[in-house]
C-alpha cells in the first residue's frame, strides 16, 4: 500500500508539471508579446476586433486560447487538492477548535507527516486519516507493583494528562501495595473525566507462575498476556502501557489508530530497534523465536474483543509450554512469548510506527526512528539503567521526562469542556459550599482552605516493617518542609524504631527529596520509615492534615508524636517498647537505666 500512495503522489505530480508546462508556455507566447511596446491583452473587452491590427480568425484563435488557458488553470486547482490530499495535508486539519472531531495528524508539521509516510508500511489509507470523537473514552491498562513503580506510573499519567483531550479511564493491574498508594493518589489528585479501576494482580499470579522469568521486571511482567482474562468482558479496546513510558504528544493519536487495523489484526506493535532477536548481539545469545527483528511490548493496542474470539489464552499458553521445552525461562518476560505466537501468526499484528515506541535500551537504534523533536510521540526508558543509556540525543530524553517529573500535578486538573464527568458534580458541590462563605469574614482564607483538597503520595519509598510479635511497638510520627530536611539523618541515627513522616513540598522539591534521600547511606540503610508526601496547594501550611496523614499510616498500638526539630534521645525508642513485664516505674531516671545513652 506504500507503493501505491508513493505512485500515485508521483502521478498526481507528474501531471500537474506536465499541464503546467504548456499552460505557462502558451500564456509566454500570446500574452507576454509586445507590439509598439504595448502589451497585447487576452480578455475580449480588452481586445478590438475592428482595429486593423487584428483579423477575425486571430480574434477567434485568441478566445479558444483564454477558453483553454481557464480549463488547465481548473484542472491544475483540482490536480493540487488531490496532491494535498494525498500528503495529509487535507483543509479539514485547519478547522481549529470548532469540529467535534479532530484528526490523528492534527497540528502536525510536513517533516512529520512525510516521516509518517515512510515509516506506516502497512496503512490501508492514503489521504484520509481516522478520527476520535471529543468526549470517546479512552482506555489505558498498567501492571504495577511495589513502592518505586508507583513514582514511574505517576509521571506517565502526567505525560497523557498533560496533552489528553479526551476522558481517559486507567485500568491498573496492581498488587496491595500499589493499589493503597495509587487509589489514594487520584482520590486525591480528582482530576476531571479520569476514571480509575484497580485489579488484583495478587489474584493473577497462579495464571502466569508457571512461567520461569529471568527479567527483571519478575513475575509482573508477565501478566499482559492474561489482559483478555482480567479486563472487563465488555471492553472492546484498550492501550497498554510499560511503567517507564513518556507521552510527547495526546494519545487520542494512538488510539485512533485502532481504526486502520484489517482483517484479523488484532496486535498493534513496534518493532523492536535493538539486535536481541536476531540474535547477534554476543556468542551463545539464543532469543526466543521472533518474525524479524520481533516486536517490543512496551507500548501495545489490543482489540480484546477479537482476541477472546479468537481463544488468545489458549493460543500464547500452547506457544510458551512448546518453547519453554527448549527455552527453559524467558529473558523479556511477556515480550519473548507475544513474538513467539507473532512468529507462528504474522497476520495477528499491524505494525506501529517506530515512534510510538522510541526505545532506549542500550543496544537499540532508535535514532533511525526520529529525524526531528515533531516525529517524537513515545519514549519508552527500557533499561534498567534507565535515565542513563548511552544513546547520542539521551540529555534530550532526560530533560522532557524531567519536565513531567518535577510538572505541578495539580495544573492537570483542567476540565475537558463539553465532556460531563463526575468531577463536575464534586466542582459544582464545592463552589455552591465557598459561595455559602462570607468573603467579608477576617476568617475567609481560613475557612476556605477547608475545602483544599490536597494531592497525597503514600510511601513515596520503599517501606518494610514487621510488627513486633509482643504487640508493644511504638512508630514516630512527625511532618515536616523541605527546609527541615536536615533533621532526616538525626532523627534515623537517633530511632531505631519505625518511623511515620508527613512532607509537605511541590512536585519539584518531591525530586529533590528523593535524590536527597538516595544519596543518604543513613536513610536507605532504613526501610522502616515510611515518607507521605502532600503536596503543595494554596497559601497556609496544613500543620494538623500534615499529621493526621502521618498518625493515619501508622502500622503499631503505640505512636511518640513528636516535632520535627526534636531529636529524641538514645535508647528512647527501646525504653517505649519494652515489654510489659519489664516496663519501668515512671520515677526511674535514664541515667540509672541506660546511662551509656543518655545525651
Amino acid at each position: 500500500m506504500l507503493g501505491v500512495c508513493r505512485g500515485r503522489r508521483k502521478f498526481l505530480a507528474a501531471s500537474l508539471t506536465l499541464l503546467c508546462i504548456p499552460a505557462i508556455t502558451w500564456l509566454y507566447l500570446f500574452a507576454g508579446s509586445f507590439e509598439d511596446g504595448k502589451p497585447v491583452s487576452l480578455s475580449p473587452l480588452e481586445a478590438q476586433p475592428h482595429s486593423p491590427r487584428y483579423t477575425a480568425s486571430s480574434q477567434r484563435e485568441r478566445e479558444s486560447l483564454e477558453v483553454r488557458v481557464r480549463e488547465v488553470e481548473e484542472e491544475n486547482r483540482a490536480l493540487r487538492r488531490q496532491l494535498s490530499l494525498a500528503q495529509g495535508r487535507s483543509p479539514s486539519h485547519r478547522r481549529g477548535n470548532h469540529s467535534k472531531t479532530y484528526s490523528m495528524e492534527e497540528g502536525t508539521g510536513d517533516s512529520e507527516n512525510l516521516h509518517a509516510g515512510i515509516v506506516a508500511g502497512n496503512s490501508s489509507e492514503c489521504g484520509q486519516q481516522p478520527v476520535v470523537e471529543k468526549c470517546e473514552t479512552i482506555h489505558v491498562a498498567i501492571v504495577c507493583a511495589g513502592y518505586n513503580a508507583s513514582r514511574d506510573v505517576v509521571t506517565l499519567v502526567k505525560s497523557v494528562l498533560f496533552h489528553r483531550r479526551n476522558p481517559l479511564h486507567f485500568h491498573l493491574i496492581a498488587d496491595s501495595i500499589a493499589e493503597q498508594i495509587l487509589a489514594t493518589l487520584f482520590q486525591t489528585w480528582m482530576v476531571p473525566a479520569v476514571r480509575v479501576d484497580f485489579y488484583n494482580a495478587d489474584e493473577l499470579k497462579s495464571e502466569v507462575s508457571w512461567i520461569p522469568n529471568k527479567h527483571y521486571s519478575g513475575i509482573y511482567g508477565l501478566m499482559k498476556l492474561v489482559l483478555t482474562k482480567t479486563l472487563p468482558a465488555n471492553l472492546e479496546r484498550v492501550i497498554v502501557l510499560d511503567t517507564d513510558i513518556t507521552f510527547a504528544t495526546d494519545i487520542a493519536e494512538l488510539w485512533a489508530v485502532f481504526h486502520k487495523f484489517k482483517g484479523q489484526q488484532v496486535l498493534g506493535l513496534v518493532e523492536n530497534q535493538s539486535d536481541w532477536y536476531l540474535g547477534n548481539l554476543w556468542k551463545n545469545h539464543r532469543p526466543w523465536p521472533a518474525l524479524g527483528r520481533g516486536y517490543n511490548t512496551g507500548v501495545i493496542l489490543l482489540l480484546l474483543d477479537k482476541l477472546r474470539k479468537m481463544k488468545w489464552e489458549q493460543m500464547w499458553r500452547l506457544t510458551a509450554e512448546r518453547e519453554l521445552m527448549g527455552m527453559l525461562s524467558t529473558s523479556l518476560a511477556d515480550q519473548d512469548i507475544f513474538n513467539a505466537v507473532i512468529k507462528q501468526n504474522p497476520f495477528l499484528v499491524y505494525q506501529l510506527p517506530c515512534f510510538w515506541n522510541v526505545q532506549l535500551s542500550d543496544h537499540t537504534r532508535s535514532e533511525q526512528c526520529y529525524r526531528d523533536v515533531s516525529d517524537l510521540k513515545v519514549i519508552h526508558w527500557n533499561s534498567p539503567k534507565k535515565l542513563r543509556v548511552k544513546n547520542k540525543h539521551v540529555e534530550f530524553f532526560r530533560n522532557l521526562y524531567l519536565t513531567f517529573l518535577e510538572y505541578d500535578g495539580n495544573l492537570l486538573r483542567r476540565e475537558l469542556f463539553g465532556c460531563p464527568s463526575e468531577a463536575d458534580v464534586n466542582s459544582e458541590n464545592l463552589q455552591k459550599q465557598l459561595s455559602e462563605l462570607d468573603e467579608d469574614d477576617l476568617c475567609y482564607e481560613f475557612r476556605r482552605e477547608r475545602f483544599t483538597v490536597h494531592r497525597t503520595h503514600l510511601y513515596f519509598l520503599h517501606y518494610e516493617y514487621e510488627p513486633a510479635s509482643d504487640n508493644t511497638d511504638v512508630t514516630l510520627v512527625a511532618q515536616l518542609s523541605m527546609d527541615r530536611l536536615q533533621m532526616l539523618e538525626a532523627i534515623c541515627k537517633h530511632w531505631e524504631g519505625p518511623v511515620s513522616l508527613a512532607l509537605y513540598l511541590s512536585d519539584a522539591e518531591a525530586q529533590q527529596f528523593l535524590r536527597y534521600a538516595q544519596g543518604s547511606e543513613v536513610l536507605m540503610g532504613r526501610h522502616n520509615v515510611a515518607y507521605h508526601i502532600v503536596y503543595k496547594e494554596g497559601q497556609f501550611y496544613p500543620v494538623n492534615l500534615l499529621r493526621n496523614v502521618a498518625m493515619k499510616h501508622v502500622g503499631t498500638p503505640y505512636m511518640f508524636l513528636s516535632d520535627i526539630d526534636f531529636l529524641p534521645m538514645y535508647g528512647l525508642y527501646e525504653y517505649l517498647s519494652l515489654d510489659s513485664s519489664q516496663t519501668l516505674s515512671p520515677n526511674v531516671s535514664c541515667k540509672t537505666t541506660f546511662p551509656e545513652r543518655c545525651l
